[in-house]
């Protein structure tokens, strides 16, 4: 692997910063990034010494490339950032829906724009996606909208900018995650044919194996137990 960053965009939180973590741990460069520029830097300190953060909004897209100017070669991209729109058709908010969609869409697009001169020659990337697009439920219009973008975003971008590696990850209802616990879960648990709900940690380790498996390029992995089986 060529010399490089990994990058974690949406890093303050969640999946994206236990990536973050589990990088810091190996003493890889490592940089997050935020909306809030004092939050972004407060917990790059808390993830390690020497990790590095930026601050831009993804939903504000003409203002990627410059909030990353100084950022320097990366070898690893993931995006993680996500937005919970709960937009039912017969109430459509176009406001939200469009955030959602100029942050999903443009904003993971732009920011893959602006790295460009940036990616070490084997770089690899990571979009988060999610299970919304294969399983709707009221109000998930957009989310399903966007995921089903990501996942079809990468088919092309593994032809634009070869060699360098695309993959999304789709996880299912994370039950460890910030947003899950504490919450009753038990019928998803009872849908999921391994009979648990995946953790955080596995995430990660999906994570890291699209990255670094340097076999593995334009996939769509799902993480949730099998749960789509059922």
């Amino acid at each position: 692997m060529a010399d490089g960053a990994v990058l974690v965009v949406g890093g303050t939180a969640g999946i994206g910063r236990e990536v973050a973590g589990h990088y810091a741990k190996q003493g890889r460069n490592v940089i997050i990034t935020g909306r809030d520029d004092e939050r972004c830097s407060a917990i790059a300190t808390e993830i390690g010494e020497g990790v590095e953060s930026f601050a831009f909004d993804l939903a504000r897209p003409e203002t990627i490339d410059t909030a990353l100017t100084d950022v320097g070669s990366v070898a690893h991209l993931v995006i993680t950032a996500v937005a919970r729109d709960h937009n039912p058709i017969r109430e459509y908010n176009i406001a939200t829906a469009t955030d959602l969609i100029t942050m999903k869409l443009v904003g993971y697009s732009e920011t893959i724009h602006a790295l460009i001169p940036k990616f070490t020659d084997d770089a690899s990337v990571v979009l988060y996606g999610g299970l919304a697009k294969e399983r709707p439920y009221p109000g998930g219009l957009t989310i399903a909208t966007v995921n089903g973008g990501i996942a079809t975003m990468i088919n092309d971008l593994v032809v634009e900018l070869a060699p360098i590696r695309f993959n999304a990850l789709h996880p299912g209802i994370v039950g460890d995650s910030p947003y899950w616990e504490g919450k009753d879960l038990q019928a998803i648990v009872d849908r999921t044919p391994t009979g648990r709900l995946a953790t955080m940690a596995e995430v990660v380790d999906a994570t890291v194996f699209l990255l670094e498996n340097r076999a593995i390029n334009g996939v769509n992995l799902y993480i949730d137990g099998g749960w789509m089986r059922m």
